[in-house]
């Protein structure tokens, strides 16, 4: 079979044919040869409406899908056409092109595809191809599902922040968490009170207004924009944070103990336990398990507030949202009364916020910013993946790629 009845099948183009094929003079690269099909009118670019030609410029190199590890490169004689509706001479319109560009509307789609499975750098060494055409091909198909998808009714958002590079630099990430829709809504720089509220700026107050539930942490900027653009929601605490904000309380307790009793000259019962405490018992191998229970018997404070943090995990078991308040309201009593600084802290932000936490059983608990956790997942595999981004663009254009289940361009042939 030879490969002009294979561009035939999977890429034809109408008005032009393919003339022949024959490898380049390096024998690196396959040069294929477009001509205008006889009769065809040529197609202004700017009305995109048939005219009459003009005259002919060079000829230019479009790059295509490589083939067996050879490069495959379209070779046309652009032709020019006299404008009748704008009076002007422009150059014509083709089907495989855009533009200016150097290669053809296929190829910037099949790397932006592989580019979501292998790193930048990777897809560029497969394909024999440089990082920034990589780059240009990912920008290209994510400008495209940006301007061309539909938000649509958006019931449930999550929104989080995430660490992208040394020196408390964060994006704040927006995702849809749906029931049956989970996707990456938008990206912003730091995670500030304007950086959210860009968000709300896209997606317009009309279509915020219908947003039914809210889910995030406790960082305030987020709680001031979430309370000022969508006041009727159901805004849902994230159960994961408050989670982690009080197994960083337990870790404080043990070290400060751990530190005075090695002053004191006591014995380091504490040393090597910091994850026997901050791990679920139930996860813990069967010697931690006996490591864990000699640990217990000591009257310490890292112990009590052990205690305290498994305690809290009973909120979690209950569905009413009264009988949950009451668990809550008791627990923070305990712990005011338990004189373990830290605990206590944590005692007092969850008094602050206990409508929010409880919305979490008013939702039937069906929501939880647990799904944004394992979206957050996937956006640090994506920066890892890429061995880190040195501009907020590159990762911004990453992270919507990976994450943001745009629409593509439509394409003559699955190429992979």
């Amino acid at each position: 079979m030879e490969l002009i009845t294979i561009l035939n099948r999977c890429h034809r183009l109408r008005g032009f044919v393919y003339q022949h094929a024959h490898f380049s003079p390096d024998k690196k690269s396959t040069e294929v040869a477009v001509r205008p099909r006889k009769g065809s009118a040529a197609v202004c670019s700017r009305s995109h409406l048939p005219a009459p030609g003009y005259d002919q410029l060079g000829e230019r190199r479009f790059e295509f899908i490589p083939l067996w590890w050879f490069l495959v490169f379209l070779l046309y004689t652009m032709r020019r056409v006299n404008c009748r509706r704008y009076g002007i001479v422009a150059v014509e319109e083709v089907p495989w092109g855009d533009g200016k560009r150097t290669f053809t509307k296929a190829y910037p789609l099949f790397l932006a595809r592989w580019a979501r499975r292998l790193s930048w750098k990777e897809t560029a060494e497969a394909f024999r191809t440089s990082w920034d055409k990589v780059f240009d091909a990912v920008e290209h198909v994510v400008t495209f599902g940006l301007e061309h998808r539909v938000l649509g009714l958006i019931d449930a958002i999550g929104v989080d922040e995430i660490q992208y590079a040394k020196g408390h630099k964060y994006l704040t990430l927006v995702y849809q968490i749906d029931l049956d829709v989970t996707r990456l809504l938008w990206v912003g720089r730091e995670r500030s009170i304007e950086s959210f509220r860009g968000f709300f700026t896209v997606i317009g107050d009309e279509l915020a207004s219908k947003i039914v539930f809210v889910c995030s942490d406790m960082w305030e900027p987020y709680l001031k924009v979430i309370r000022e653009k969508c006041s009727e929601a159901l805004h849902i605490l994230d159960r994961f944070h408050i989670v982690a904000k009080m197994n960083k309380a337990l870790d404080e307790v043990r070290a400060g103990e751990s530190r005075r009793m090695a002053t004191e000259g006591r014995v380091p019962v504490l040393r090597k336990s910091r994850w026997l405490l901050l791990k679920r018992e139930e996860n813990l191998k069967t010697e931690q398990r006996f490591r864990l229970r000699d640990l217990l018997r000591y009257n310490l404070k890292t112990v009590r507030a052990y205690l305290l943090k498994e305690a809290f995990q009973q909120l979690w078991d209950y569905n009413s949202p009264a009988w949950a308040g009451k668990f809550l309201d008791d627990w923070c009593r305990q712990v005011m009364r338990s004189r373990i600084e830290p605990m206590k802290k944590i005692a007092r932000s969850l008094r602050q916020h206990r409508e929010l936490i409880l919305n979490y059983f008013r939702a039937q608990k069906l929501l939880s910013s647990g799904v944004v956790e394992g979206l957050n997942n996937k956006a640090k595999v994506t920066m890892r993946k890429s061995y880190g981004f040195r501009t907020f663009r590159c990762l911004e254009l990453a992270l919507y790629h990976s994450l943001g289940k745009l629409p593509e361009p439509e394409s003559t042939h699955e190429f992979f």
